[in-house]
């Protein structure tokens, strides 16, 4: 017995050098792979540490010079908050215009990539070839970045939030069919197999085994991506595709430095609305499913 357990601890110990020899190994190389990126890129300490102190600087300079006893007098008064949000009518509109372009683009996308999800999803019974199409297809409108597509589109159409709706619709398209396939192959299949066992089609089995499994993840990766679409829209508005985005490049362009910080606190008050709204809806939808 004591030649057993003997045995049994020296296994042990020899299995854990070679799972610590293993991770030695593997940061080693993880550390190799980190040090030359670094090189590569030119990301050098020296060089981070000469630029952070100028980070603070332009932080320093975009922050509103407020006075406590000024803070609620009219727009004419220098301190105040109406002083510094002297525009909150125009931008308002123009940040209203970047939602839409981000709402309606995340619509066009979503139902583009839901429609491709279920073919990229390999559990769901389809040829592999059809599985590899849609993910090569998904991986290729993703991959390239909005502000191409802007700029292409912009060329084709003109300036103009059209440019800007289709290309952030084009990149949604493939980052979300991504994760609805993700989230459907995720999901457990005993539903899906009742629905085909009965009789029910393909087309029958998704909408009634697969879509209300995944529909809590595919809303809330739908919310999260308008969040990002509302930064794109505002991005790509530098390349004269609509929304507040124009009006931000105009006053980096100008040093308008308050107004800099003005345009940034009203894009981050608008995603911090859409992820109150993504939380109760999809809450609502996980009590309605189950």
């Amino acid at each position: 017995m004591s030649a057993a357990i003997a045995q049994q601890e020296a296994a042990f110990l020899s299995l854990r050098r070679q799972r610590r020899q293993t991770t030695l190994l593997g940061l080693a190389v993880f550390l190799a792979c980190l040090l030359t990126a670094g090189w590569v890129s030119e990301f050098y300490p020296s060089s981070l540490l000469a630029g952070l102190p100028r980070i603070g600087e332009y932080f320093v300079r975009i922050t509103p010079a407020l006075e406590w006893d000024k803070l609620f007098a009219g727009t004419q008064t220098e301190g105040s908050l109406a002083f510094w949000m002297y525009r909150l009518d125009a931008w308002g509109l123009l940040l209203f215009e970047t939602a839409q372009m981000a709402a309606l683009a995340t619509l066009m996308g979503a139902v583009v990539a839901l429609l491709l999800a279920f073919p990229a999803a390999k559990n769901l019974g389809l040829p592999p070839w059809v599985n590899a199409t849609c993910r090569r297809l998904l991986e290729a409108t993703r991959t390239v970045p909005e502000i191409v597509f802007a700029l292409i589109f912009v060329w084709a159409f003109g300036v103009g939030a059209l440019a800007g709706i289709l290309a952030i619709a084009l990149h949604t398209a493939g980052a979300l069919g991504k994760l609805f396939a993700d989230a459907m192959e995720n999901i457990e299949m005993r539903p899906w197999d009742g629905v085909r066992a009965s009789g029910g089609s393909w087309f029958q089995a998704c909408r009634y085994a697969v879509l209300p499994a995944a529909l809590p993840d595919l809303l809330s990766y739908a919310m999260l991506r308008f969040e990002i679409n509302l930064r794109s829209a505002s991005v790509i508005g530098f390349v004269g595709a609509g929304g507040i985005g124009e009006e931000l490049y105009k006053v980096i362009s100008f040093n308008y430095y308050e107004e800099i910080s003005a345009i940034i606190l009203l894009v981050i008050l608008a995603v911090v609305c859409i992820d109150l709204v993504s939380e109760k809806l999809r809450r609502r939808v996980i009590e309605a499913v189950s």
